[in-house]
């Protein structure tokens, strides 16, 4: 009986795993944790962004519709590689971010 629900867990579980390894090997290092968004606008935050995982946003593929902290809107947002980003936008997306659940 346990098994029934241990295992679909560990499966689950395993394949966020992968899905974060595979974005931090292709350059979004924050995934995982804080990462630099930006949204449709083009306001740049932060954000917990954890994949397969969402409580406060839609999830829309590599992308999510969710509350921007710097315009107080609505918007997709996307995920930043680091090596897109100069140090003003870094320190820019630091200075916001929204809540502090994923």
């Amino acid at each position: 009986m346990v098994a029934i629900i241990v295992i679909p867990l560990v499966i689950v579980v395993g394949v966020l795993i992968i899905g974060t390894f595979v974005q931090r090997r292709r350059g979004y290092s924050g995934l995982g944790g804080n990462t630099i968004v930006r949204c449709s606008r083009g306001h740049l935050f932060t954000t917990i962004w954890v994949p397969g995982v969402s409580f406060k946003s839609v999830r829309l593929g590599k992308s999510r519709y969710q509350h921007c902290p710097v315009g107080h809107h609505w918007a997709l947002v996307t995920p930043l590689k680091d090596s897109d980003l100069n140090d003003q936008e870094r320190q820019e997306a630091a200075e916001h971010h929204d809540v502090r659940i994923p």
